[in-house]
């Protein structure tokens, strides 16, 4: 019986959730299989995988074919590498030590790097919300100024419309009276 690891879909839609299982190679996509070894969730950042190492380097090197994806996450997490190194030390050109430590090196470096895009997200994403509320605060003054704005010019609008009838009334009334002053010296 041919054998393959591959991944059986779940979730709903736009939002799938995949199961990492030993099936026949004839079963349907969905359909019956003959061990579940791990989950794999790509809707977080960095997608989530959580897979039996020992169950899933059992099964390859057994010489259970892979589907492209369920390789790219074996390798992604190692099980690829591990065996590997197993054949190197079956043929005698690495010890069991050495194996031992060029994966633990290897998985060290792996999480490193896991770890490092993890924090430059989170980085991201706060410098995004500083942005956002620079920004709004920025909308905010200039809100604020604006009503500002509106409700001072009414005012002096206002006190400039009483400024000229007044200063109107100052300018007629000499004029009034220096034409009295010609009538009367008449």
């Amino acid at each position: 019986m041919a054998t393959k690891i591959r991944l059986q879909r779940h979730g709903k839609k736009r939002k799938p959730f995949y199961h990492i299982v030993i099936a026949d190679a004839r079963a349907k996509r969905d359909g019956k299989f003959i061990e579940k070894i791990g989950t794999y969730n790509p809707n977080t950042n960095p997608a989530t995988i959580d897979i039996d190492f020992d169950r899933a380097l059992n099964w390859v090197q057994t010489g259970a074919e892979m589907t492209d994806t369920a390789r790219a996450i074996l390798s992604y997490k190692g099980v690829l590498f591990k065996n590997h190194l197993v054949k190197g030390m079956q043929k005698g050109a690495l010890t069991e030590e050495q194996v031992e430590t060029k994966f633990n090196e290897w998985q060290a470096a792996k999480e490193a790097k896991i770890t490092a895009k993890k924090d430059n997200l989170s980085k991201a994403e706060q410098d995004a919300l500083e942005k956002r509320l620079a920004a709004e605060a920025e909308v905010n003054a200039a809100r604020a100024k604006a009503i500002e704005a509106k409700n001072a010019p009414e005012e002096e609008v206002v006190e400039e419309a009483e400024a000229p009838a007044e200063e109107a009334a100052t300018e007629e009334a000499p004029a009034a009276e220096g034409g009295e002053e010609e009538t009367a010296a008449e």
